[in-house]
């Protein structure tokens, strides 16, 4: 029916929208961090890459190909306090994470790669998985690898082995597969639209977009064929020792004859489950100065530098400040002056917005 122009239309009062939030919107909480070789001159774009990313993999160029042809390459990182979310782009080259890198840098985290553009073929004891777009390659960065890519676009995800504590099983038995069902493509979109949302995320959101990650990562991984039950023994073990010198750092009686006893196996066995990772005595001393790495750089952490090596095992300040300045290149007292930025946000907290740090800081802190 013809209204009237009379009439007068009434309207419900316009009110801001704040997506389910009480209070006004929060500001952004990720700074990203951003690296590119392509500002300097060809001749030392590849060495400024090898640079960049000697904590986690050493890296060569394709039989052939010099450096003085040139390396572009770029990155971008966003710190999510639980996990890293990396965006890369890089020309051909083969890498390496050889058992002394691993010993040299203890960072035992899991990756979830997922190309773009290009293919990937990495080798982990004899066994050669193949990546390629809409796949997923899940792999640790505590275990040996080697590989080679082509000219590729790539999201890497970096999430600590603590976020997978309670399925230790799964992750381990899964590590170097490349999974292509119907879950790993629902990963796949759901990585794409978190990217384009990244500089909108406030802090709490955070650890929801972690923990979804998580929980899709754990169920694309579910579906794979199940190791022997000589594998899933060494697994167990092995995740059971780590949880044991993760909740002990601090006791003097952190030994390896304490864990040979909790674990019940011989030291004969537990040397050779510590091996690739440079012996128990290394694992235990390199976890400790980790802690107390994180400690210093947290601000909101006033204990004294005693009280922290104290409570991460080492029974004097001399002994902790000359194994940390050992490990990482400066005092403890310099690492609590510097406060490095980018701290990573914790689960129920709201920081303000991050600074940059480095990728190689961000990689040491993510987990602790």
């Amino acid at each position: 029916m013809p209204i009237s122009p009379d009439f007068e239309r009434r309207r419900w009062p316009r009110k801001p929208s704040y997506r389910g939030r009480s209070g006004p919107p929060s500001a952004p909480a990720l700074e990203p961090l951003r690296f590119s070789t392509r500002d300097l001159t060809p001749a030392d774009q590849f060495g400024a890459w090898q640079m960049h990313m000697e904590s986690l993999v050493e890296i060569s160029l394709p039989d052939g190909v010099s450096p003085d042809d040139g390396f572009p390459a770029d990155q971008t990182v966003w710190n999510l306090g639980g996990m890293l979310f990396v965006r890369q782009r890089m020309p051909a080259h083969s890498y390496m994470r050889s058992a002394a890198r691993l010993r040299a840098s203890l960072i035992d985290h899991w990756y979830v790669g997922i190309l773009h553009s290009g293919r990937t073929w990495t080798e982990v004891d004899g066994f050669v998985a193949e990546n390629e777009p809409d796949k997923v390659e899940f792999r640790s960065l505590g275990h040996p690898f080697r590989g080679r890519m082509t000219e590729s676009e790539a999201i890497y995800l970096y999430m600590p082995r603590d976020l997978f504590a309670d399925t230790p099983g799964i992750v381990d038995m899964a590590n170097n597969s490349i999974l292509s069902d119907s879950l790993a493509r629902l990963l796949i979109e759901y990585v794409s639209g978190l990217e384009a949302t990244l500089d909108g995320l406030v802090a709490e959101d955070l650890p929801r977009v972690v923990q979804t990650v998580r929980d899709m990562v754990v169920n694309c991984l579910l579906s794979p064929a199940c190791a022997t039950t000589e594998q899933q023994t060494d697994i167990g073990l092995m995740e059971r020792a780590r949880q044991h010198v993760h909740r002990n750092l601090h006791s003097p009686e952190l030994t390896p004859d304490a864990l040979c006893r909790v674990l019940g196996v011989s030291r004969t066995r537990l040397y050779q489950m510590f091996e690739p990772s440079g012996g128990v005595h290394h694992y235990i001393r390199k976890r400790r100065l980790l802690a107390a790495h994180a400690a210093l750089s947290d601000p909101a952490n006033n204990q004294r530098i005693l009280d922290i090596a104290q409570s991460t095992g080492f029974d004097s300040a001399a002994n902790f400040s000359r194994a940390f300045s050992q490990e990482f290149g400066y005092s403890p007292r310099e690492a609590r002056k510097a406060i490095i930025p980018g701290q990573p946000v914790q689960t129920g907290s709201h920081p303000e917005k991050q600074e940059p740090s480095s990728f190689d800081a961000w990689l040491r802190q993510l987990g602790n």
